[in-house]
């Protein structure tokens, strides 16, 4: 890992009215890595993936992409700089193609005001084939279903040509076969040059592709480090985990 972080966020705090959805949050997230976020529903987690990706403003704190602060800037200029990220409700273009649904981030991305259609298409198709969707490029994209409609979200991110990947629960409603398949794909990811900041419920992927995890609680980071040390720490299996996790891991 490099000494300096390729994404830094320090004490980012969000409030909403009277509630404080992340206070004094800090994280780094090193070129080449995937670091998880995890914690219960209402932590603060999507709040903070909203922060760092300009969909809402930062109360306090700043977020810094390569040695420079992002605060305050737009989720396109965002975008521009070299993060992309998901959404954890999929919603496609309606009544366009596979193909141009992805074509729309190819022209979003870092370099979008450089291409053409033409070169934004052939980026698309390039991009649908490697998270496995070459066979539906032509269909509507609403015409898909969970599990390809969660890679073409994936693809769109990828289109942007990102140095950087906000992944928000991209495991929701999927089976176990297909999670093993979105494990594979986004070690795939990892292996492109690409960082991943990954947001999941799910304990499975989290043990198979996080090199670190944090942990909100009432929007609090409360344990961070490796998987195994931060699974096994008791103020995470209190608040989130559960007894019946730790149970089931021993």
């Amino acid at each position: 890992m490099e000494k300096e972080p390729i994404l830094k966020g320090i004490k980012l705090t969000k409030d909403f009215g009277g509630l404080r959805a992340n206070n004094n949050v800090d994280f780094e997230l090193y070129q080449g890595e995937i670091l998880g976020l995890i914690g219960p529903n209402g932590s603060g987690k999507t709040t903070l993936v909203n922060m760092i990706s300009g969909n809402i403003s930062i109360t306090s704190g700043d977020v810094f992409f390569k040695g420079k602060s992002i605060k305050g800037l737009k989720p396109y200029q965002i975008g521009r700089l070299g993060i992309a990220r998901t959404y954890q409700i999929v919603k496609p273009f309606p009544g366009m193609t596979v193909l141009e649904n992805v074509a729309v981030g190819a022209m979003f991305g870092s370099k979008g005001k450089k291409r053409s259609t033409k070169q934004a298409l052939d980026i698309a198709s390039e991009v649908v084939d490697f998270v496995g969707l070459g066979k539906y490029k032509t269909l509507k994209a609403d015409s898909l279903n969970v599990a390809s409609r969660k890679r073409l979200e994936v693809a769109k991110a990828l289109a942007m040509g990102p140095e950087v990947i906000l992944f928000d629960e991209v495991m929701a409603g999927l089976n176990p076969g297909e999670i093993d398949q979105a494990i594979e794909l986004i070690l795939k990811i990892r292996e492109k040059g690409i960082t991943l900041f990954v947001i999941e419920h799910v304990m499975r992927v989290i043990k198979a592709i996080c090199d670190r995890i944090f942990v909100l609680q009432q929007g609090e980071k409360i344990s961070e480090g490796t998987p195994e040390k931060v699974l096994n720490d008791e103020k995470v299996i209190k608040a989130y985990l559960g007894k019946r996790y730790k149970q089931l891991a021993a």
